[in-house]
């Protein structure tokens, strides 16, 4: 497979140089040169497991990778999910997709249990020598889990930066923990500061010769890597199979997704998964009172030039969403359109698309809206989301108000990683934050959730320093 860049200046020969790339050096975000359909027989379904899924649809796209090793890659990833890796509820009025059984109790997991293999698998095929320096941006739950991903694997340094305000206890707690390669770095400022502070090292000529020079060369964990959106399509085959095997969907019956989004990667996954044949009806994403991309759905215009708020949701603070880009690309498919859209929003912090949308809806859904939903999903189905799940319950009955199709919830995160946001939602008392973790764990029958985690001092660094401080990483034991 080859793959292009966004904006029409760069090409990578093969699935190996696109991951070890992560950003275009045009500054755009590598898509597949093609898609090819995938299709399924009923008999088939009932054999397979998360595992099988998740090769099937990965070895699709990235059919340069060797067979044997990328099933051994995808079985190890998975391994340290529970039996049931994705289990799917059903509630009143829609279904869950619960995605935060893996080992930081988020979504993300299911990529960055498998990228660290993938960049090894990549570093093997190039006969690469060097180490690879994973920098990475979170907003709270990508970094705990590529810090758990890629924690003691060889040839590889990671630093992740977050923002020190804004993010839970339980994700700050799951980055600060130790590893020989393993560089948490608190930003003072937001996600948006350091998700464009990398892409900016990304792209300085002088940079990527400095860490050259110490035998590093620069990839990265977030989903502008193709290598972490394309295991995510799996779980759109996977989770509706499911339902046609529980007898709760007919064969290509079409349904619709809802996911709360604030970097677009999690819903970008299942519009690949509908270019690959899935049959979903339409895309609905979720926003919280950062709502940038809930209004660029129903105006066509970007606008980032907006206060940014820090929320009960917070791994969806985020005002540029990366992966937009690609979703724009595969609806135009015209690389000098998109190269002029990211040039007026690096310009101007805005831009405005008159092209076609696709079927994708999307709604607001705020801090009083969120806090009544988790509230009154527990009152009415006996069943805990957490903040940022919430906004997708909320979007989705938004939806249905106007629309026959079942609809499916992403539940991005366990209620645990956001135990004193629940307890305030459900109007209970805790003494205290522990108190609340404890709590919910218990309701939610996950004790296993806090092997490890909290023991390293945070580190805070002023935006101004990331550079500085990212380099002088590269010569710490």
């Amino acid at each position: 497979m080859r793959y292009f860049s966004t904006r029409g200046g760069d090409q990578a020969a093969s699935t190996t140089e696109a991951l070890l790339r992560g950003l275009a050096r045009d500054g755009g975000l590598y898509v597949p040169e093609f898609i090819r359909p995938m299709t399924f027989l009923v008999d088939d379904l009932e054999h397979l497991n998360y595992a099988d899924m998740a090769y099937k649809v990965i070895s699709t796209i990235f059919d340069d990778l060797d067979e044997g090793e990328l099933r051994a890659a995808i079985n190890d990833a998975y391994a340290a999910f529970p039996g049931d890796v994705l289990p799917v509820k059903k509630l009143k009025d829609t279904y869950v997709m619960e995605q935060f059984h893996g080992p930081t109790r988020a979504f993300k997991d299911f990529a960055l249990s498998l990228l660290p293999r993938l960049l090894a698998m990549a570093l093997k095929e190039q006969g690469e020598s060097k180490t690879a320096l994973v920098l990475t941006a979170t907003s709270g739950d990508t970094g705990s889990a590529a810090i758990h991903g890629f924690k003691n694997v060889p040839n590889t340094e990671i630093i992740v930066l977050y923002p020190k305000e804004g993010i839970s206890e339980v994700q700050r707690a799951q980055m600060l923990i130790k590893g020989n390669n393993v560089h948490p770095l608190a930003i003072e400022g937001n996600f948006d500061d350091a998700q464009q502070a990398l892409k900016h090292l990304f792209n300085d000529r002088d940079f990527n010769n400095y860490v050259g020079q110490h035998g590093y060369f620069v990839t990265s964990a977030n989903s502008i890597n193709i290598g972490r959106l394309v295991p995510q399509i799996a779980y759109y085959f996977y989770t509706y199979y499911t339902l046609v095997k529980q007898g709760e969907v007919t064969f290509n019956e079409p349904i619709t997704f809802v996911v709360p989004t604030g970097n677009f990667g999690n819903l970008l996954a299942g519009h690949f998964a509908k270019l690959m044949g899935l049959p979903i009806q339409d895309l609905v994403l979720a926003s919280n009172k950062n709502n940038v991309l809930t209004d660029f759905v129903r105006t066509g215009v970007y606008d980032g030039n907006r206060p940014f708020y820090t929320t009960v949701s917070p791994s969806m603070d985020i005002l540029i969403s990366s992966n937009l880009e690609r979703y724009l690309y595969l609806m135009t498919e015209n690389a000098d359109e998109i190269k002029s859209l990211y040039q007026d929003l690096t310009n101007t912090g805005c831009f405005e698309y008159s092209g076609e949308m696709g079927n994708l809806y999307g709604w607001t859904c705020y801090e009083a809206d969120t806090l009544e939903q988790i509230k009154t999903t527990y009152a009415n189905d006996q069943y805990l989301v957490d903040p940022h799940t919430a906004t997708a319950v909320f979007a989705a009955a938004k939806y249905r108000e106007a629309h026959n199709y079942k609809t499916v919830v992403n539940a991005t995160a366990s209620p645990v990683k956001f135990a004193p946001t629940i307890f305030k939602a459900l109007g209970k008392h805790c003494d205290n934050d522990a108190q609340a973790l404890d709590k919910v764990m218990a309701m939610m029958n996950d004790r296993r959730f806090l092997d490890e985690g909290g023991d390293v001092e945070e580190r805070v660094i002023a935006k101004a320093s990331i550079q500085e401080v990212i380099e002088a990483c590269i010569h710490e034991d």
